[in-house]
C-alpha cells in the first residue's frame, strides 16, 4: 500500500507538476526515509499521525536546509493522498516548515574595495570600468539599475543617481566625489571614444566597445576580470559591491533606514541582514586586535 501510494505521488510530481528529475529522485527519498522510521514503529505511511511526523522531522544531525526540504517532501505527499481521497484527514496540515539558515553576503573590506577600483586603466573601456565600478560601490545599485542608467540620470553637478529599482519605484541615491569625478572623465575622455565615429549613441550611460548598451554580461565579466586582477575571489560580483556600500555605511554609522532607501528595499527586515554582518565583522576585528580577546580562559581560571 505504501509502496503503491509513494509511485502515485511520484508519478504526480514528474507528469502533472513537472518537476525536475533531481527534484522528485529527492522527495522519493524522503518518503523512502520516513516509511523506514514509521515500520520501526510498527506504523504504516498512511497511519501516520501529526505526533509522528514531528519526530521524524526532530531527527538530529540535519541542517536547517534539509530539514526545511524534507518537510515539504511530507506536506506533498500527504497533501495529495488527501486530495486523491486514500485519507479523510491530513497528518501533516499543521507542520511548519523551519527557518532556513540566513547565510550572510560577502562583503569586501574597505581596502579590497580600493584595491578594486585602482584596476582599471586610462583606455576608452577602462575609464568606462571605473566609472561603473565606483557607481556601483557608491550608490549601491543593482546591476540591472546601473545598465538602465541614462546620462541624464546622473546629476554631477550636484552629486546624485536617479533610478527606477523593483516595483518601478524611483529613488534618488547620493554618489560621492570620487564617483562624480570617475563618471565625469569617462563621459568626457572614454565614451566618445566607444564605437564608430560616426555612429549615434543611444541614451544609455554605460556602453560596450562597439558603442551599444553594455549587457548584463558584460557587466559580469568586467567586475570579475578587475576582481581576479586585483587578487579578489572568484565570488565577486555587482552585487558584491552593493552589499559592500551598505555595510560600510552601517560600519560608518549611518541611520538603518537611511541605507534602506538608498538601497530601495520595501521591507526593513531586508536591510537588517547587513546589521548582522557588521556585527560579525566588528567581533572579529575585535579578536584579531584586542589583547585580552586573545588571552586564553585557563589563563583567568588559574588565577
Amino acid at each position: 500500500m505504501s509502496e503503491a501510494a509513494i509511485k502515485d505521488f511520484l508519478t504526480h510530481l514528474s507528469l502533472e507538476r513537472r518537476l525536475a528529475q533531481a527534484t522528485t529522485a529527492a522527495y522519493r527519498r524522503d518518503l523512502l526515509q520516513l516509511e523506514a522510521f514509521l515500520h520501526e514503529r510498527g506504523l504504516p505511511l498512511l497511519e501516520a499521525t501529526a505526533s509522528d511526523l514531528r519526530e521524524f522531522l526532530a531527527t538530529p544531525g540535519w541542517s536547517a536546509r534539509t530539514r526545511a526540504r524534507k518537510t515539504s517532501s511530507v506536506r506533498a505527499f500527504y497533501g495529495f493522498q488527501v486530495a486523491q481521497g486514500g485519507l479523510a484527514e491530513d497528518p501533516a496540515h499543521r507542520l511548519a516548515a523551519p527557518r532556513s539558515e540566513q547565510k550572510l553576503p560577502h562583503v569586501l573590506s574597505q581596502a579590497e574595495v580600493e584595491r578594486l577600483l585602482s584596476r582599471p586603466d586610462g583606455s576608452a573601456t577602462g575609464l568606462r570600468d571605473r566609472a561603473m565600478l565606483e557607481l556601483l560601490y557608491g550608490s549601491g545599485l543593482r546591476a540591472s539599475e546601473a545598465l538602465a542608467l541614462r546620462r541624464q540620470d546622473v546629476d554631477l553637478e550636484v552629486g546624485y543617481v536617479r533610478t527606477v529599482g523593483k516595483g518601478d519605484k524611483e529613488r534618488v541615491v547620493p554618489l560621492g566625489r570620487p564617483g562624480v569625478a570617475a563618471v565625469s572623465r569617462y563621459l568626457r575622455e572614454g565614451r566618445p571614444r566607444l564605437g564608430p565615429p560616426n555612429r549615434v549613441k543611444g541614451p544609455e550611460l554605460f556602453l560596450n566597445a562597439r558603442g551599444k548598451p553594455l549587457s548584463r554580461q558584460g557587466l559580469h565579466l568586467v567586475v570579475k576580470r578587475h576582481a581576479q586582477a586585483a587578487g579578489l575571489p572568484s565570488s565577486v560580483s555587482a552585487h558584491t559591491l552593493r552589499h559592500s556600500f551598505a555595510t560600510h555605511l552601517l560600519e560608518g554609522g549611518a541611520d538603518l533606514r537611511a541605507v534602506q532607501e538608498m538601497l530601495g528595499h520595501s521591507d526593513l527586515s531586508t536591510t537588517q541582514i547587513y546589521t548582522h554582518v557588521t556585527t560579525a565583522r566588528l567581533r572579529g576585528i575585535y579578536r584579531e586586535a584586542f589583547p585580552r580577546a586573545r588571552r586564553p580562559d585557563a589563563e583567568f581560571e588559574a588565577k
